[in-house]
């Protein structure tokens, strides 16, 4: 496969989505949202977008299957597209600005390609394995500041896990005190492709699926960061936790993490 190429022409099947995104934006009621789960909301903007992404992802290559929230497609043995076509649904539906459409490329649990596609300020994040990671064609790199208390992070809530609220919560206040700050986008792929061009020193968060953050963990990596686990032996994408970050303060943010989560052992 040319992932060059591929990831090039998945970027433009983004933006052709992005824009039928962008016209239904100030036409959206009340009546066209619903709920998959509490505090989970979704839209026909988001299955709409998610069919087209299908359709066109798989003309473009039939033999990988899909993992894509909204459930389109089927998934495969090896290669997999996996999919969010509106990462950030509740700040869509509030009128928020920022929602993404993430897709990555994965066989198995490795990511071959990632694009997110930020809609409202049009940024395209690429990244192929092994050719960097760019935004809007232009080459990108993780932060290169190396202490935690330098350092601005990003985070989320879970909407409807809250088994591990206290401890969560405990590492929020330690992490307030020992950094410049932490802000919460209310996307996950937003969050890591900041981190991939240095907006952020690193996000982390738990209870998320892995059409969440598969294409972000690619960005991050190719722009020369690091991401894990809450733990070094799980897997950022399909586990449910992730930390990414530009490497340097990696190692102090997972001492800290390790603190306050190893209470739920």
């Amino acid at each position: 496969m040319d992932l060059q190429q591929l990831t090039e022409r998945t970027g433009a099947i983004c933006q052709e989505v992005a824009a039928f995104i962008r016209e239904e934006a100030p036409r959206l009621t009340e009546a066209g949202v619903s709920s998959k789960s509490a505090n989970n909301l979704v839209t026909h903007v988001d299955h709409t977008a998610e069919d087209r992404l299908v359709e066109e992802l798989e003309k473009l290559l039939p033999e990988a299957g899909f993992i894509a929230e909204e459930g389109s497609g089927e998934q495969g043995q090896g290669l997999n597209w996996v999919i969010d076509p509106l990462d950030g649904t509740t700040n869509f539906v509030h009128g928020v600005p920022c929602y993404c459409i993430s897709v990555a490329l994965m066989d198995g649990a490795d990511p071959l390609i990632g694009v997110v596609l930020e809609v409202t300020r049009d940024e395209l994040f690429t990244a192929w394995k092994g050719g960097g990671a760019r935004m809007n064609g232009t080459p990108i790199r993780v932060s290169d500041r190396k202490d935690l208390r330098d350092s601005l992070l990003a985070t989320g809530f879970p909407y409807d896990d809250f088994q591990h609220e206290k401890e969560y919560m405990d590492l929020l206040r330690e992490l307030m005190h020992r950094t410049r700050g932490i802000r919460r986008l209310g996307s996950a792929a937003a969050d890591l492709a900041y981190v991939a061009c240095g907006r952020f020193e690193a996000f982390y968060e738990y209870g998320l699926n892995a059409w969440d953050v598969a294409a972000g963990v690619l960005l991050v990596r190719e722009a020369g960061g690091r991401v894990s686990g809450f733990g070094t032996e799980k897997d950022p994408v399909f586990d449910e936790e992730i930390v990414a970050s530009n490497s340097a303060i990696h190692d102090q943010l997972l001492e800290c993490i390790d603190h306050y989560w190893s209470r739920q052992d």
